[in-house]
């Protein structure tokens, strides 16, 4: 693969992420691309960015174009002895860069950012719609050690 840049997003960015949340079959449900890009994500954007606790990082190719993009928070726990953990989330290919060893590049960049803040525990979920997804994970390490529960806020929904 050609020369690639990871780099923490900028709002410029935010455009082509939100696409590239959106280019599958879940995203299609529920993100919206558009152009302006919501205020819904230029806020969250901001939040994000301005957290020192959180990356949203991105990878690009030649003439700068996105390729990939995960967002990565780090969590202060108590358990396991005060450790932090990093969670990982968003992790989306654009459509044109799949199958060509990007996701695991995107995964080992999210775990030496783990490593560089002291993390002790990597984690993340994946929709249980996702089995291809699950397979990619555990080729990386990763055990389906937990079973995750969520409670839907969001009324519209």
């Amino acid at each position: 693969m050609a020369e690639l840049t990871f780099r923490k997003a900028v709002l410029g960015d935010l455009s082509q992420i939100v696409a590239m949340l959106a280019d599958d079959e879940l995203g299609r449900s529920r993100e919206v691309v558009g152009d302006p890009i919501s205020d819904d994500y230029v806020s969250a954007f901001n939040k994000i960015d301005s957290d020192p606790n959180q990356i949203l990082a991105v990878v690009a190719g030649e003439r700068g174009a996105l390729l990939g993009t995960l967002q990565i928070t780090f969590l202060h726990h108590l358990s396991r002895r005060g450790s932090s953990r990093a969670q990982i989330e968003g992790v989306r290919i654009s459509s044109a860069a799949r199958g060509r060893g990007l996701g695991s590049m995107m995964i080992q960049y999210a775990i030496d950012e783990a490593r560089g803040r002291g993390c002790r525990i990597v984690q993340l979920m994946s929709d249980v719609r996702r089995p291809d997804a699950h397979h990619f994970y555990e080729k990386l390490g990763f055990k389906p050690s937990h079973l995750g529960f969520k409670l839907n806020l969001d009324l519209s929904e």
